[in-house]
């Protein structure tokens, strides 16, 4: 069987030639709205009458457009990460093809009689068939991209039909395995444009910056059907030619950190356009370092998708604005648009309030890695009967966007293996436009590219790319190794960048500062873009109305990848999550912090801006209590410069510390003044210890079924404490375990398959002994899984002074604990440590696991009210505690929780000196630790967390458990990239703590 036209290796056809997006003063009907819509379940091979003058679509169903169908009751989305949702068999897709028919009826005015006209598509997931008044205007794939067809022959006066067949798979689908929903329709605007004799077609904007002088150069290519004059009131110029090349002494540069924008209009008799554009140069010069304008630049960006938790990727301008202001203010200042060109108006956003784009080609063949018995068998990559279909979506991408100055950097696609197709889309983006570079990670031997990209490599791994020790032939995804000089091998004389780190999948990611600190330690690597930007939870309601945000296996797929969509620094909502928090640290514009001759450092990371933008305060707090604050004067601090300032006097007693801020000085277009931009704290000279208990020991007693010593009440069998003062609650026990974050279930890091392995979500405790003495009470528990003879021995030793309780904890583990059976070996570990550090931390990477060491207590569940001094006022984990200042803070146990969308361990308060524990008129207890500990508390069990799918399936129990933790494990970014580095990981080991308790009033 010949294939069907939606199943064609080519582009398709009817489409006139690719160009930019220009402002014009030509006359648009916008065509977005309700259109009449028929919805079929399997493909329909021929036209069947719909599209023929006088089919008046009666009994169809209205359909807005922009959007997907699948979210109007069409259908179901899907969620898959690499498989494709059909099989593979290329360029063939199944017959049970989702097919939606669209009419739309227009008038046209009168005004545009005898005006040649195009019809533009900006968005049509996955191939759509156009016909207008009956007449075929032609077929497009490539669902990203915008389609332009000729309407002029097709046109008449008044009333017009407009009809538009759209599959969900076509042979584009091959081409579009991108890791999101699989969503179909029209998705973007559609619009009629006249496109007037004379008019202007495309202009090509070249606007380059004089590094050496300060001096600007603009060209205009442009493609008219009359002369065409330029006019840019800006620089003084008028009505000249623009055929002339336009130098100037003096323009201010573009950049992301100042995104100062000129515009131009271009003119025929017939047309009018408006161009904005920046004066900037792209390079990469002698040393291999990316530059714009001259300098340095390191990429702190993220991943975007476009998504909208109830719209799909119908995402409005406002949305837009709202993501891109939000980037401003988290300290983001590059996006790559992964992986498919965004809405045009987004990169308009991108121009006005600065950021750097690496703009990405709608391409991604993935699922071809997973053929057997080798991966990327019959991968279009390498096909030349795909060689067209390659190249017509690059030249969509490059032609559309070419104005923009915020793109400095082109990318071939996502994860399409290699292959003749990429290079000769390379090849031609180096012809069409050789002022920007060309990025594409999985040219790993970097034949045809200009940027080196990797995506989750290790630290270590990093370390030795930024030293330029790569051999030829070597890789590391899949393993290969290379041999010969490094000086022969082009990578090393490359930029580099983290095509994708930190995957922010759940509660994490981790090791942040570990890879924008190697950023500053080596200039080719210049920084790159965490996956991803937005968990793409879409909105939806459970059978009793309650909200949640639904993933991969909510809509009843056969095939789905759970909840891997849900991999964002922000939540679907747009509400910032822990770890945007923390990158928003991480990458901080100004570091601030004690220098070495004990002042205060102030280092601007920007590469051109000085500091005269911002203010500083300071404030000192003594205990977590403010008692002094100012303004604090900073001199002139150029881009890339470094001062030492003094320290402001503050006196008093107690835990003293610092915290220096840095604000806007005046309000920008992204955010109000006073918006801090950093921050930074100065430690005291050692943290505050719990308050000592007197030298009066107090014996215990036992009173009939309870043992009392002081304060406290005591289970007379167990040994557990059951009462303090007059508050009765019951604890504590050891728990070495947590609800699996989704970094910790990953197949390779395996942690959550160790702990579970070993029982350690099941452990049941058995008390060996209970000895009242004169000096306090000694309890020895037993901890262990059914079926298993390994576990921990815990002793507990209490003492009271007859008004406060102290117990000291030494707990160790007894039987077998194997290593664990996965680990990433050496490259976990910076190879330029010392030999014995080394050992230790490759130890560490194999050696065997737990979640936590600490105690877990059962309190009432009015005690709702939690303040503690300590790392706030966020949740916060050993590889993830940049963005936690210390101070004294206050929450409920509700607010303490991170409703992360699979729900899973979170909330932990790290570093805590004391916690007061209590209900809404103070009553309750305290805890102080020795040494300081981590706070968690929540409304339902460990278990019960990890059993849970949604928010919605978290019931309150009627108590509350809090989690005191004298240790825990890292977070590491295991769903996809690294696991937890060996410094952050916790080991079986020994362990000993204590604690003060006291009643509260």
């Amino acid at each position: 069987m010949s294939p069907r036209y939606f199943e064609d290796f080519s582009p398709g056809y009817g489409k006139l030639a690719p160009r930019a997006v220009l402002a014009s003063d030509a006359p648009r009907l916008d065509l977005n709205g309700d259109w009449a819509f028929r919805f079929s379940q399997t493909g329909l091979d021929e036209p069947d009458g719909f599209e023929l003058p006088g089919f008046d679509g009666m009994g169809w169903d209205r359909l807005r457009v922009p959007s997907h169908w699948q979210l109007h009751g069409y259908g179901k989305p899907a969620y898959l990460n690499i498989p494709y949702p059909i099989p593979l068999d290329p360029p063939f897709v199944p017959d049970e093809n989702q097919t939606g028919d669209y009419r739309r009826v227009f008038d046209l005015p009168e005004s545009w009689d005898g005006t040649p006209a195009v019809v533009r598509f900006e968005g049509v997931d996955s191939c759509a068939r156009v016909w207008l008044n009956g007449v075929e205007l032609g077929v497009s794939r490539g669902s990203r991209l915008p389609v332009e067809f000729d309407a002029s022959e097709s046109l008449r006066p008044g009333r017009n039909v407009l009809a538009v067949r759209v599959h969900q798979y076509s042979s584009g689908t091959y081409l579009e395995d991108q890791d999101t929903w699989r969503l179909s329709g029209i998705f973007r605007d559609v619009a009629l444009l006249a496109r007037p004799v004379g008019g202007i077609r495309d202009v090509f904007v070249h606007a380059d910056y004089d590094v050496s002088g300060g001096g600007g150069r603009v060209r205009f290519d442009v493609e008219a059907g009359a002369p065409v004059e330029v006019s840019i009131p800006l620089l003084g110029v008028g009505a000249a030619p623009a055929t002339e090349t336009f130098t100037f002494g003096q323009v201010r540069p573009w950049s992301a950190e100042d995104p100062f924008l000129y515009e131009a209009t271009l003119a025929t008799p017939a047309e009018q356009v408006r161009v904005r554009f920046g004066f900037r140069t792209v390079a990469i010069d002698e040393s291999g370092v990316l530059t714009v304008n001259g300098r340095r630049v390191v990429l702190r960006g993220v991943n975007r998708h476009e998504f909208d938790p109830d719209r799909g990727r119908v995402v409005s301008k406002e949305l837009m604005r709202r993501d891109v202001e939000l980037m401003k203010q988290h300290n983001v200042n590059a996006v790559r648009t992964s992986h498919y060109p965004p809405h045009p108006a987004f990169l308009d956003l991108c121009d006005e309030l600065g950021l750097w784009v690496m703009l990405e080609c709608d391409l991604e063949t993935h699922g071809f890695d997973q053929t057997r018995p080798e991966p990327w068998q019959r991968n279009p990559s390498d096909d030349p009967q795909w060689r067209d279909a390659y190249l017509d979506r690059i030249q969509r991408t490059v032609e559309r966007d070419k104005n923009h100055p915020s793109v400095i950097a082109w990318s071939l696609g996502n994860e399409a293996g290699d292959g003749q197709n990429l290079a000769a889309m390379a090849a031609w983006i180096h012809e069409r436009d050789p002022s920007r570079p060309v990025h594409y990670e999985a040219d790993r031997l970097g034949r045809y590219v200009d940027i080196y990209g990797e995506m989750y490599r290790t630290p270590a791994v990093v370390h030795r790319i930024g030293q330029g020790r790569l051999r030829p032939g070597e890789m590391f995804y899949p393993a290969i190794d290379g041999a010969g000089d490094p000086a022969d091998d082009r990578r090393n004389g490359m930029p580099f960048v983290y095509t994708e780190f930190a995957h922010a999948m759940g509660n994490g990611p981790g090791a942040l500062a570990e890879y924008m600190r190697l950023c500053e330690q080596y200039p080719r690597v210049q920084g790159g873009f965490v996956w991803e930007w937005i968990d793409q939870g879409l909105r939806s309601t459970d059978a009793l109305g309650r909200e949640f945000f639904a993933y991969g296996g909510d809509f009843g797929e056969d095939l789905h990848d759970a909840s891997y969509i849900c991999d964002g620094l922000m939540f679907p909502d747009r509400t910032p999550s822990p770890g945007m928090l923390e990158y928003q640290k991480v990458i901080e514009p100004v570091v601030i912090e004690p220098s070495s001759s004990g002042r205060i450092s102030i280092r601007n990371r920007h590469a051109f801006l000085d500091l005269s933008h911002l203010r500083f305060t300071w404030s000192v707090s003594q205990d977590g209590d403010p008692i002094a604050d100012g303004r604090l004067s900073v001199p002139h601090v150029a881009a890339g410069e470094c001062v030492d300032i003094p320290v402001p006097e503050a006196y008093g007693e107690g835990e003293r510390w610092l915290t220096v801020q840095a604000e806007l000085a005046q309000p920008t277009a992204w955010a109000p003044e006073g918006h801090v931009v950093a921050w930074g704290q100065i430690p005291p000279a050692a943290t505050s210890a719990p308050t000592a208990l007197t030298d009066t020991r107090v014996p215990a007693e036992s009173v009939g079924e309870h043992i009392s010593l002081g304060p406290a009440r005591f289970d007379r069998h167990s040994g557990r404490l059951v009462g303090l003062g007059d508050q009765r609650f019951h604890g504590p026990q050891l728990v070495l375990w947590r609800a699996p974050t989704d970094n910790d279930l990953a197949w390779a890091q395996g942690d959550a398959r160790y702990w579970k392995d070993r029982g350690l979500d099941r452990l049941r405790h058995r008390t060996v002994s209970v000895d009242a003495g004169d000096v306090g009470l000694t309890v020895v528990v037993r901890s262990s899984a059914a079926n298993s003879d390994w576990g921990y021995l815990s002793t507990y030793r209490w003492d009271s002074d007859g008004r406060r309780l102290r117990v000291r904890v030494r707990t160790e583990p007894f039987g077998y604990w194997p290593e664990r059976a996965d680990s990433f070996t050496e490259a976990m570990v910076d190879p330029d440590l010392p030999d014995e550090e080394r050992k230790e931390l490759l130890r560490l990477d194999k050696a065997p696991s737990l979640a936590r060491i600490g105690l877990v207590w059962q309190l009432p569940e009015e005690w709702s009210q939690i303040q503690w001094f300590g790392a706030g006022p966020g949740e916060a984990y050993p590889d993830s505690r940049q963005a936690a200042r210390i101070g004294r803070f206050h929450a409920t146990v509700d607010e303490l929780q991170t409703p992360y969308v699979r729900p899973q361990d979170n909330g932990s308060r790290a570093d805590v000196r004391w916690a007061e524990i209590t209900d809404r008129a103070g009553a309750g207890i305290r805890i102080e630790g020795e040494p300081l500990f981590s706070l968690a508390a929540r409304r339902w069990s460990d278990r019960h967390l990890a059993a849970a799918r949604h928010q919605t399936d978290l019931v309150p129990e009627p108590l509350i458990y809090l989690h005191t933790d004298h240790v825990v494990h890292g977070l590491g970014s295991g769903a996809v990239g690294p696991g937890v580095l060996p410094q952050y990981r916790l080991d079986v080991r020994a362990a000993d703590f204590a604690f003060i308790l006291s009643a509260t009033a």
